[in-house]
C-alpha cells in the first residue's frame, strides 16, 4: 500500500531537449507509475542550464540549486539515463558530479541531507552496459546517503546495433513490466520504513 506522504522526483538525463520524445523519460514515468498514490514530477535535467562543477551552487544561472531543492525535498529519487558506448550519458554523471556536493553538507550527526532517502537506477538502449551503469549509479548514490532497495532498476537493452528505442515499442515488454512494478514497490517500501525509523545517529 503506497503512503501519500511520500514523495518521488525523477531526475531524466536523455541528451534530447524537450519536446523531443525520450526512452529515458518514458521508462522513468512507468517506474513512478509503479508507485500508486506517490506524489512525483519529472525533471529532464537537459533543459536546464546545470554547470560542470562539485559545488552545490556554480554561480549565476546555475540551474542545479533548484533541481537539488526537488531532490532534498522528495524520498525517493529515480535517476535515468540512456546508454551510450556502454555508459551513462554525460548528462547523468554531471547530475552524479553534482551530487558529491552533499557530503559537505551535513546534518548535526555528520551525515549527508541525502542520507535516509531511496534511490532507484532507470537504464535504456539498444546496446549492453544496463548492469554495468545501475551499477555505478547504486555506488555514487550510496557514497552520498542514498539507500537502494533490492532489485531497485528498471532497464531495457534492445538488440544491439539496431535503431528500435524503448519508446519505438508497441507494448511493453513482461520482463520490463515486472522489473518496473518491483522496483517501484520496493522502493516505496524502503522510503515508507526509513521515514518512519530512519538510521540510527553513530556519533
Amino acid at each position: 500500500m503506497a503512503d501519500p506522504t511520500i514523495s518521488a522526483v525523477a531526475l531524466v538525463c536523455t541528451l534530447n531537449s524537450s519536446p523531443t520524445a525520450s526512452s529515458s523519460e518514458l521508462l522513468a514515468r512507468q517506474v513512478l507509475e509503479a508507485m500508486p498514490g506517490v506524489a512525483s514530477s519529472v525533471v529532464r535535467v537537459v533543459d536546464h542550464d546545470v554547470r560542470p562543477g562539485v559545488e552545490l551552487d556554480m554561480g549565476e544561472g546555475d540551474a542545479w540549486p533548484t533541481i537539488r531543492r526537488q531532490v532534498i525535498d522528495a524520498d525517493i529519487l529515480v535517476l535515468a539515463t540512456p546508454t551510450w558506448m556502454g555508459q551513462p550519458s554525460s548528462v547523468c554523471q554531471r547530475v552524479l558530479e553534482r551530487l558529491d556536493a552533499e557530503l559537505s553538507e551535513t546534518d548535526d550527526h555528520g551525515r549527508p541531507q541525502t542520507f535516509g532517502k531511496v534511490g532507484v537506477a532507470v537504464v535504456v538502449g539498444n546496446e549492453d552496459g544496463a548492469h554495468h551503469i545501475s551499477g555505478i549509479i547504486y555506488q555514487c548514490l550510496n557514497d552520498v546517503g542514498f539507500t537502494i532497495p533490492a532489485q531497485g532498476v528498471s532497464y531495457w537493452n534492445g538488440e544491439a546495433m539496431h535503431s528500435t528505442d524503448y519508446k519505438d515499442l508497441d507494448s511493453v515488454p513482461e520482463t520490463t513490466a515486472a522489473t518496473t512494478k518491483v522496483a517501484g514497490a520496493n522502493a516505496v517500501h524502503l522510503a515508507r520504513l526509513l521515514k518512519t525509523q530512519g538510521y540510527p545517529a553513530t556519533d
